[in-house]
């Protein structure tokens, strides 16, 4: 590869690829996990308009009314967040702009007849560029107002390891894809998303209200459509059946723990989400202690 070609068609994605990384890291420190999450959603939506707009596909009015359900379901989401912060928000879209113009751009030229490139061999190409990128940012941005004490405080093994989850997750979707489809890379990318949502819940007692839990299932859903079809949905659905059927025929007790286990996650995920604002309704304490005429704790009685 040329220098020449490098910088027409590697360093645009790279660059791409960073703005895309740094948008969606700035996200994290005005959005919370699990609304980040319901925002990514829009991503297979950009993708195509991403498309459209670069003439790899052709503007068609029936996949627009299908991905419309996920943009429905986003903003549903969007208006039931407690802690919504609008630069947050906009950083979060930047970056989903950013990213579904690299897949395209990735796109045309993994797809072109110039180049036959391996997924893995393109990251090997791309990953310089995104690091100088990012290197450049860093330098401007982050570099002046850094101290030592800061990476002392989240610890050199903390950096290390996220570097090295970040570097096996990409690895890990290039060997996924080459192993089994494209269709599964889907499926592991829906679970992925509601796993992140129900951990943000767990271990940061992010609030998420119903609301937000009912946008997100219409966007999920959507996206599912989407990506798969309704004939293929129709051909899951009927082999799960088949298999849930043998399974509970073989096995009946697990079957029972399994179902249970579900409804339990389920009404976590309700009650979670509708406990802290029906708790932020209620009055409070200190003024529940004045109406009753007792001594409001840290005050002198008179």
């Amino acid at each position: 590869m040329t220098g020449r070609i490098y910088l027409r068609a590697i360093v645009p994605i790279g660059f791409m690829f960073s703005l895309s990384l740094i948008c969606g890291n700035l996200a994290y420190l005005y959005l919370s996990v699990a609304f980040i999450q319901m925002l990514k959603a829009t991503t297979p939506v950009a993708v195509l308009f991403a498309t459209w707009a670069s003439g790899l596909k052709e503007p068609n009015l029936k996949t627009f009314l299908n991905v419309s359900a996920i943009v429905v379901g986003v903003i549903i989401a969007s208006f039931g967040e407690i802690k919504f912060v609008l630069i947050g928000f906009m950083f979060q879209l930047g970056g989903i702009v950013f990213e579904a113009t690299r897949l395209v751009m990735m796109e045309r030229l993994l797809s072109g007849s110039d180049f036959k490139m391996d997924p893995l061999v393109s990251l090997y190409y791309f990953a310089p560029a995104c690091a100088a990128m990012n290197g450049l940012a860093g330098l401007l941005i982050e570099v002046p107002k850094m101290h030592f004490t800061d990476i002392e405080r989240v610890g050199v093994i903390n950096f290390i390891a996220n570097a090295m989850v970040a570097f096996l997750l990409n690895v890990s979707v290039v060997f996924l894809i080459g192993k089994t489809s494209s269709l599964v890379m889907t499926l592991c990318g829906v679970l992925k998303d509601v796993l992140l949502v129900i951990a943000s819940m767990v271990i940061f007692g992010t609030p998420v209200t119903g609301l937000q839990f009912f946008g997100y299932s219409i966007a999920l859903a959507g996206m599912v459509y989407y990506k798969l079809g309704a004939d293929q949905i129709k051909g899951y659905f009927g082999q799960a059946a088949r298999s849930w059927a043998e399974f509970g025929a073989n096995r009946p007790a697990t079957r029972k723990v399994v179902v249970f286990a579900a409804i339990l996650v389920i009404l976590l995920m309700l009650l979670g989400g509708f406990a802290p604002q029906y708790a932020s309704d209620k009055i409070p304490f200190a003024k529940v202690k004045g109406i009753l005429g007792g001594t409001v704790p840290g005050s002198v009685g008179g």
